[in-house]
């Protein structure tokens, strides 16, 4: 199976969870897939009132240049662990 097809099934495994991971780990999760399919952050940093949205881009962005193919490998060992 390609990265793309594991990085795909990951996807779908990580609406399956048997728990719903804490916090951090959820950001962490939300930044590799962006990461792994957008590439490196973009747009406005939220501002101070969107508590989540800050979150969530500051994760993405704690991960610029690492790679498309690393980011997607991250994410599918993350979800794999989780299983």
């Amino acid at each position: 199976m390609s990265l793309e097809e594991q990085f795909a099934q990951a996807q779908l495994d990580s609406k399956n969870l048997p728990e719903r991971p804490d916090n951090m780990t959820l950001l962490k999760i939300y930044a590799l897939f962006k990461q792994g399919s957008a590439g490196d952050a973009t747009g406005e940093r939220p501002g101070m009132t969107d508590f989540v949205g800050r979150a969530k881009f500051d994760a993405w962005a704690a991960l610029k240049g690492t790679s498309l193919d690393d980011a997607r490998q991250q994410y599918i060992d993350l979800i794999e662990g989780l299983k």
